[in-house]
This record gives structure tokens, sequence and C-alpha cells, in this order.
């Protein structure tokens, strides 16, 4: 369905919005660039999205629907999954006896849901709308999901009331309250709406009198439920037995996996569970198996640090070191480099702990600690395996790291992470593993230091920073070094300062309840030069280090942060709460 272009010109001169001066102007560019006469006019803010939409509605005869006025049920709503109407911004408002009525803000959207016709059978009737109806059913979407679920779990919570024999506690007993039907829809509830809330992590805590479900979602904890205490054993003896876990052991902590189907997706749950007070506390940590796809700039990589790091990947030897800490994404950083790497010319392998993604062609070990074999000894078991390419998930000891830099040294490409705090701290703590100093150089070729931030919604606050803003970063900044940074990346002119620069500020909303949604990364990427390599020689302190690369041009985690705020891509509040944790 295409919009005819002669007809939207004619009613848009005819609405008097647009000169026909503009009008003519915008139809010449729209020629020579390929674009329809609507983009040009909205790139040259010459109409408003909302008057294009009610345009183009007219020209192709469809209605044009305000969604503020319409009821929308949950039942209707749910006939587009929510995923599905929050990337296409369609949604279905109004379902008839052999029809569905459903509102988009682009015609083109009508693609993403041609499967509804096999799904729900009934005629679908396409009508164009404006961003705020689109907003508005959106936060329905979040309103009612929560209510949903939290009715299935309460409810299905309420029927365990009383049927509990908490005298009744050996395995077998377990095992069939881990079967009934309460039980598996609060699991499996709670599942659900953990994936389609973004969470990494779900927290159930016992309490005196009640439990605590909470979720971490973009790096943050929150409170996403209470229940009846009396749901507490079902919970976690249903967790138990998803993961392989013993059901009468309640005094030692525990730790498994399993995997779930859910909404169309393989989801890995790593399960933590440990005796306190009041009862078990059981913590799932979500791996989405489909999570790939990354590159190194939607990681937050740029400019010298994405460079350094492509020329590390480019040598058949040496060492890529990631640290950080717990959580901070190191993993998913090696796992794109990898995919980078992940060529038919090479052997890849992996010794992990625990195994987070399955990646295609990449020969991929777990750890197993109980029965004696560690990184150690798995990774003297793959460089047996003619392998190219060698990731090695933690260096945690002297034997991994001593194996990991021969491997490097004797034509290996090794990645691996470390716990530091700053990609400088990297060598002294290898040093402290008993690593010499001339290993180190002829094997590592560059150090990325990371953590997470909070990625800012679309819509947010726009604001100009303070002299003392400006001065307070600046004493542990080198502003000027940010600001070059902004030039020759081009989000600042060449003759532009820091007056003309904008930071922005959350702004919570419907859709994006706290004003973030998803995170990045803030980083530094050190490349072992020459000057840094004799520092290494001479046993240098990690400062001495740190500050030789800030003179090569290395920004910073703190730099890399303000740059990313300059960008409007998070908040410098965002950038020191990471930084100081």
């Amino acid at each position: 369905m295409r919009v005819d272009q002669q007809k939207l010109k004619e009613l848009v001169l005819d609405s008097g919005l647009v000169s026909r001066e503009e009008v003519s102007s915008a139809e010449k560019e729209s020629a020579a660039n390929g674009a329809s006469l609507g983009e040009t006019l909205l790139a040259r803010d010459l109409l408003a999205e909302d008057e294009l939409r009610r345009m183009e509605a007219y020209v192709l005869g469809i209605p044009f629907i305000n969604l503020k006025k319409e009821k929308l049920e949950y039942a209707t709503l749910s006939l587009i999954p929510e995923p599905v109407a929050r990337t296409h911004n369609v949604v279905a408002y109004r379902k008839n006896a052999d029809s569905v009525e459903v509102a988009m803000l682009d015609i083109t959207a009508l693609e993403a849901i041609d499967f509804l016709k096999k799904k729900i059978k009934l005629k679908i009737l396409p009508r164009l709308t404006d961003q705020e109806s689109i907003r508005l059913a959106l936060r329905q979407y979040q309103k009612d999901l929560k209510t949903e679920f939290g009715t299935i779990i309460k409810d299905s919570a309420a029927s365990l009331q009383g049927a509990l024999d908490t005298g009744r506690t050996g395995e077998g007993d377990l095992k069939k309250l881990a079967e009934d039907l309460p039980v598996v829809q609060i699991v499996e509830t709670l599942l659900r709406h953990a994936l389609m809330q973004g969470a990494s992590d779900i927290h159930i805590e016992p309490l005196e009198k009640s439990v605590l479900v909470r979720y971490r979602i973009d790096g943050i904890l929150h409170d996403a439920m209470e229940l009846p205490i009396s749901a507490a054993p079902g919970i976690i003896a249903r967790v138990k037995v998803l993961s392989n876990l013993k059901l009468d052991e309640k005094r030692l902590p525990q730790d498994g996996r399993f995997k779930a189907d859910i909404e169309k997706e393989t989801v890995s749950f790593r399960v933590a569970v440990m005796p306190t007070y009041y009862g078990e506390k059981v913590v799932l940590r979500l791996l989405r198996e489909n999570a790939g796809g990354f590159t190194l700039e939607t990681l937050g990589f740029h400019g010298r640090g994405l460079e350094s790091i492509h020329n590390a990947t480019k040598q058949k030897t040496g060492m890529i070191l990631a640290t950080g800490p717990t959580g901070s994404g190191k993993t998913t950083t090696l796992y794109t480099i990898l995919e980078i790497l992940n060529t038919p010319a090479v052997n890849i392998s992996t010794i992990e702990d625990p195994i987070e993604y399955q990646l295609p062609r990449i020969n991929q070990t777990q750890v197993k600690p109980e029965i004696g074999f560690s990184f150690a000894n798995g990774l003297r078991a793959l460089v047996r395996q003619d392998p190219d390419i060698l990731m090695v998930g933690e260096i945690r000891d002297t034997e991994t790291a001593s194996l990991a830099v021969n491997a490097a040294l004797t034509g290996h490409l090794v990645l691996s992470t470390l716990h530091t705090n700053s990609a400088a701290g990297a060598v002294p703590r290898l040093v402290d593993m008993k690593i010499e100093p001339f290993l180190l150089v002829s094997s590592v070729e560059v150090v990325i230091s990371q953590r997470l931030v909070r990625i800012l919604c679309a819509e947010k606050e726009r604001y100009m920073p303070t002299k003392e803003e400006l001065a307070r970063l600046a004493e542990n900044a080198d502003l000027d070094r940010v600001l070059a940074t902004l030039r020759d990346e081009r989000v600042i002119g060449p003759a532009d300062d820091w007056g003309n620069v904008s930071f922005y500020r959350e702004k919570p909303s419907a859709e994006c309840e706290d004003g973030f949604s998803g995170r990045i990364g803030i980083h530094e990427v050190l490349p072992m030069s020459r000057a840094i390599k004799e520092l290494v020689i001479r046993g240098a302190s990690g400062d001495e280090i740190e500050e030789q690369a800030k003179k090569e041009g290395m920004m910073t985690m703190l730099e890399d942060g303000i740059f990313q705020a300059a960008t409007g891509v998070t908040t410098i509040e965002e950038v020191l709460r990471v930084i100081s944790e």
C-alpha cells in the first residue's frame, strides 16, 4: 500500500500548512535523494508527524483513529504480542464479530502483523493513528500485563493456602508439591513476566510473613510482587525440580540450571539457592540464547578504542583482556569479538564458567570444579585440540594466568577476563600472579575495562551544563580530550566548545517509567604501545601506566562516560553512579 505522492502534494498545498515554494523545493530534494515527499517535509520540520499521518490516511482512504477516546481491552490488545506492538508501533484496539481494527503509525507495519490473519482468522481493518494514541496503548499493555500476571500468581498462591502440610517435608512430598498446578502456574508466569520485562535476574526472597519477588532490570533491582508465605515451599521445590537440585537439602547452597521455551524464545536459567534465616532464597539469572548479534559499535566502542580492538583482532597471537567487576558486560564483549573472528578458516575453543550463550561453530566447554575440571586443566586440554583462538572465561589464579600467557606466546590468540577496576590495573594484577613482565609485554595486545550505564529513552530532557558542573567533572577528567573526541567524531563542529555541548536528563513517561531502557558500555581501551611496554619492564605502577596511556590518547572510563552523555546516550549522574560503585 503506497501513498500517491501527487495527491499528497495537493492535500499539503490545500491545507495551507506549507507554502508552494517550500513544497516545490522539498519535491526536488525528494527526487534527488530517493525519499518520499512526506519524509522530506518531516526532515525539514515543515510538517509535524501527526499532521502528515492524517493526510496520508485521507489519501489512502484509511480512517484516522484517536485512541484516547477508546476503551482498550487487554484481550484485544494481546492479539498482538507487546514486543511486536512496541517495535512496529501497531496495536489491536477493537475486535468485532468477523474483524479486528488495528491502529498503526506507519502503513508499512501491515507486513509485521500478517501473522494475525493465520492466528485469529479475522479480517484485519487498518487504521492510522498518532503518537500519543500509540503511547497510551503501550502504557495500557504494561498496566494490564502487570495486573494479569499479578492476578494469575496471587490466585495460584491463594489456592495453596491451607493445602500445604508443613509437617510433610520428605523428598516425595516436595516433588508432588512441585508438580501441583498452582505451583507450576506461579513459576511459569514469573519466568514469562520477567522475560517480557527485560529482567536479567529474578530474586525470590522469603521474609517472615511473605515472599518478595524482585527483578533486576538494566542493572537496578525493582520489587515485582509480594506473595503469601504459603507459596514459598512450592515455588522453591518447583525451581529445584526444573534445575535437578536436591529437594530435601535445605542447609547447604546449591547451583543448577535449566532451559525453557518462553514466548517462542529459548532461555537458559542459571539457578543459585542459598539458605537464609526465613528459608531458602533463590536467584535465577536469565540468559537469552539468541541474544547475540551485537557489534562492537552497539556495545559502545568508538573512535581510537574501537580501532585498537580491531587491530588486536587482526593479530595471529597475543592476548585481549576484558576487565571490570561482575556484571559489567565483559563476557558479552568477548563473545562479540569471537563473532568477528569466527570464520571457517579458524578453530575457536572456549573454556567457561558458565557457558552463557551458545555460539555456532565454536567449541565451548564448561568447567566442573567438583570433578577437578578447572580452567587450568581445561586450558591444558584445549591447546592439544589444534586451536587458533582460545577464550578463557576468567583468569583467577597463577596457574591459569601462566597457561594463558604461554598459549598466547606459542601461536594462539587468547581472549580472557580479569577482575580489576581499570585497564592499567590489569598489568600489576598479572605481575601479582607471578607472570614475568617480559612475558606480559610479549603477549598482551590490548586491555579493555568497562562498566554498563543505562540508556536514556527517546523522550529525554536536554540542558546545557553549568560552569560549576563542568568544573566538578574537570577535577577527575580531561575535558579537552573529551572535546577533541567529540570534534573528531563529528558530534560537534570543529570550532565548537563546551558552550555548544548539551547534556541530557531522563524524562519518565507512560511507556518508559524511569526514563531509561537498556544498557551500553563505557570503556577504557589500553593498547600495549612501545612506551607502555618499557614501563611494564621497569615495574611501573598502574597509575604510571595509565598516565602514559592518557598521553597517547586513551580516554578514561569517566571521560568516555562524559562523551556518551554529550551524545545523548546517558546522563552524567548515571556515569558517576556506575564509576563510583
